[in-house]
């Protein structure tokens, strides 16, 4: 079969796993105090996946703040956003994601006496997220960041990064930025065809992305990421073309290469597209793998799914050492635990817990005034769970996992080689006794093989619509 129509065959409907369980089979939703007393033992190390037999993470902590504001409404985008004008909102919310972090170490001092001393939390990651982080002045990104790192013991490795808009980005936020210590900026690109732009409302030329990036590398980011996404309205083998020709020209050290999930159901933006502008089947699949090619002969190396690094880059560096991780914020070079979630709609995660803020500005706001945390939804991992969720992530992370260990082996795996035989048979997967290998043929397909160690979504398919397709 050829990789065309293994490509036609597996394109369904699946999770991008960066969580297990995925968050529509959240069920067990965490009070606050258990949300805390597992952020507790985690920061104290007296809860890690080591405790199942599983691989020690990293000490310290990753903090997630989600800046929900942007001048622009892009049409395709998926993320929790606030559009206006007005600035007077974000300044306040500054006000606001500071009092949540007090709130945290507050509760967390008195959770456990350890937690009580001055930064008591080692900082290790920190990433920035939107919405529009950059819709923020200068001033108040300094207010923000800066009040929550100065509350920590910033680790010597800290890596912080921050996702950003070329068309609202200047020199005074890398700036800021770089003093702060963010060397990682993630810039929102998708498509350099001016038509695509238009019909996404996503308009920004190269000049202006080459200015930034020159900017930011100029002040000390040692790591520029670039978002792109095929499967947009208007695109078409051209215009990914051209597109990957100016990324080649820049020279970004990183790239997410992002199929674009249309999802009208649950974002009404997606419903202004004709459907027949957006590129599906062949046609998209044909725009996917002209992007990989292209990618890699400018000398980007596949890290994970969808991710792709110069061999320079830290990332592809993890990904050699076996160190790399995958959370709710991506691909990072190792494992953290545990993130705590900052600002509306925020996913934190303790590895036993998720917990997820209030989805609407307002809610997060009246659940801060009344002095709790905006703990809107979350999970509480069974064990079974917290199996499963092990080798989902080391299938995403190495494209490879292991049972020998029988901590690491549920009776749900025993299913395994019925559901995995297809794959097995079209070349896609190696499965053992003890294990299971994808090769490199296979990484295209990683979302389908994980779904089938998804108990979850094997037990309770759902009914309509919720995931968008997994090529």
């Amino acid at each position: 079969m050829t990789k065309e129509e293994l490509l036609r065959k597996y394109n369904v409907p699946g999770p991008r796993y960066t969580s297990y369980p995925t968050v529509p089979y959240w069920e067990t939703v965490p009070t606050q105090d258990e949300w805390i007393a597992s952020v507790a033992r985690s920061l104290t190390g007296e809860e890690s996946p080591a405790d199942s037999g599983m691989e020690k993470q990293e000490g310290g902590a990753a903090i997630y703040v989600h800046v929900p504001f942007c001048s622009y409404a892009c049409l395709y985008c998926g993320c929790n956003t606030r559009f206006t004008k007005k600035y007077d909102a974000a300044h306040a919310y500054v006000g606001s994601v500071l009092k949540e972090w007090d709130l945290y170490l507050d509760l967390l001092a008195k959770k456990d006496p350890r937690l009580a001393k001055p930064k008591a939390v080692r900082l290790s990651e920190m990433h920035v997220g939107g919405g529009t982080p950059t819709f923020l002045n200068p001033e108040d990104l300094k207010r923000l960041l800066g009040g929550i790192i100065d509350k920590c013991e910033k680790d010597p490795d800290a890596e912080f990064s921050i996702e950003a808009d070329p068309r609202v980005t200047d020199r005074g936020h890398l700036q800021a930025l770089r003093e702060l210590g963010f060397t990682r900026l993630s810039l929102g690109i998708q498509d350099f065809d001016p038509l695509v732009q238009e019909t996404v409302m996503r308009i920004q030329d190269e000049d202006l992305v080459r200015k930034v990036t020159g900017t930011a590398r100029e002040l000390g980011f040692t790591s520029v990421n670039y978002d792109l996404i095929y499967g947009l309205p208007k695109q078409t083998l051209n215009s990914v073309t051209s597109t990957l020709e100016a990324v080649r020209r820049l020279k970004p050290d990183r790239i997410a290469f992002y199929s674009y999930a249309h999802v009208p159901w649950l974002k009404a933006a997606h419903k202004q597209f004709a459907e027949a502008d957006i590129p599906s089947g062949d046609a998209k699949r044909a725009l996917y793998e002209t992007g990989i090619r292209l990618l890699g002969e400018a000398g980007y190396r596949e890290v994970g799914m969808d991710h792709f690094a110069l061999e320079t880059d830290p990332l592809w560096k993890s990904a050699q050492a076996g160190r790399l991780h995958r959370n709710f914020m991506g691909y990072i070079t190792r494992h953290v635990s545990p993130l705590i979630g900052l600002g509306v709609s925020s996913i934190g995660d303790s590895w036993n817990v998720f917990a997820q803020n209030e989805k609407t500005l307002e809610g997060y706001l009246a659940r801060l005034e009344k002095g709790e945390l905006p703990l809107h939804k979350g999970h509480v991992l069974t064990a079974e769970d917290k199996v499963l969720r092990y080798h989902i992530l080391k299938l995403m992370t190495r494209f490879e996992t292991s049972w020998k260990n029988p901590a690491l082996r549920v009776p749900f795996m025993d299913t395994l080689p019925e559901r995995l035989g297809e794959l097995v048979n079209d070349g896609l997967l190696e499965l053992g006794p003890d294990g299971a290998r994808i090769p490199e043929a296979g990484h295209a397909f990683v979302r389908n093989i994980c779904m089938a160690f998804d108990a979850r979504l094997v037990r309770k398919a759902p009914t309509t619509a919720l995931f968008s397709k997994a090529i």
